[in-house]
């Protein structure tokens, strides 16, 4: 093992502050990154602060990961010392199941291993993110990281890209198909990037007025004030498909309505219980479906990443150093972000 700086919550009060972590030394297939940038998600301050009930103690987060190759294991053939690499949500998987070998290592069949508060399947010890020094990665969990995509603007798409170009993709989004995204925060920008991408027209649902012009910047076609009756009421049996990146509890109900027959509502960013209920006629009468998206294989992250690099896509970010995590975590719960923070991980050394 070996000793290297990281920042980590220590409670779900505590905040994040300096911690030294261990990281294991080079397996036969290990990359060993020195992280350069690591992305700063939601879930991060889920877990810092054990929203979900699961956090094991001290939390070390971070799962959009760049960095560069400092060493690997004898049996390590894809990637070389000075290489730039990602690691994105997970660093495991049983590897041998049904989904493993579709190459869905998220949906494996005895649990991914989450890149932090995870497992490890050989050592039993709990796994720790990006904000810190460096990691070690089974190099089948590790990404290469094209040339043309700038390092620090493309940690994100490890979470928030994959996140939303996973479920387009697997619903082939295409010309000709209307696409509405739910929410413009760091998962709904990069939605709508990618649909735009794909040829699809797009709209964003908004509840502020405030946020039109910005949508249009971001480029979608149109701009639906999802609070206001009579704007809803027009998009009645509209859209082919609804990516839904909201967060928070919302009422899916005048949502579903906008959907034609046979549209498609995608679940990316609520994890709880629905509430209000759910109106079955709504799928029932227009043979609706109501569906959910988690991430992607290690496959399909390097397609996006590719995706990325080929379209000239990348997350707009808002660079940080380590120290102003915290006050971070606060800007993010007030929605105070366009779109993700970024942790300059130079800071660290600081």
């Amino acid at each position: 093992m070996t000793t290297t700086k990281a920042y980590a919550a220590q409670s779900n009060t505590s905040g994040l502050a300096p911690h030294n972590i261990e990281r294991r030394l080079l397996r036969e297939d290990d990359v060993a990154i020195e992280v350069d940038y690591c992305g700063v998600c939601h879930t991060d301050i889920h877990f810092a602060e054990n929203d979900w009930g699961m956090s094991i103690y001290p939390v070390v987060p971070g799962h959009e990961i760049i960095g560069h190759v400092t060493a690997v294991g004898n049996n390590v053939s894809r990637f070389k010392v000075g290489d730039t690499v990602g690691v994105g949500c997970m660093v495991d998987s049983c590897r041998t199941c049904s989904a493993c070998n579709d190459g869905l290592e998220q949906f494996c069949q005895e649990g991914m291993v989450s890149t932090y508060n995870g497992q490890d399947r050989h050592d039993q010890h709990i796994t720790y993110g990006g904000y810190s020094e460096n990691i070690v990665v089974s190099e089948r969990f590790v990404l290469n990281i094209p040339n043309q995509l700038d390092p620090a603007t493309a940690a994100p798409i490890l979470c928030a890209g994959i996140t939303t170009y996973s479920p387009l993709k697997h619903f082939n989004i295409q010309p000709g198909h209307k696409v509405g995204i739910l929410g413009m925060g760091g998962l709904g920008h990069m939605g709508v990037k990618f649909a735009k991408a794909m040829g699809a027209e797009v709209t964003i649902f908004t509840r502020s007025e405030s946020k039109v012009a910005e949508a249009k910047k971001q480029g979608a076609d149109h701009v639906i004030i999802s609070r206001d009756p009579e704007q809803m009421t027009a998009a009645t049996e509209t859209f082919d498909f609804l990516l839904d990146t909201i967060p928070v509890q919302h009422d899916l109900n005048p949502y579903i309505n906008c959907l034609k027959y046979d549209g498609v509502h995608i679940l990316v960013g609520l994890l709880e219980p629905i509430e209000p209920a759910l109106q079955a006629s709504a799928l029932v009468m227009k043979r609706r479906i109501l569906v959910g998206s988690l991430i992607g294989g290690i496959p399909e992250t390097q397609e996006v990443l590719d995706f990325c690099a080929e379209h000239n896509i990348s997350c707009d970010v808002e660079m940080l150093k380590i120290q102003d995590i915290n006050a971070a975590y606060e800007r993010m719960k007030k929605g105070d972000v366009k779109y993700r923070f970024v942790i300059d991980m130079a800071s660290l050394k600081n």
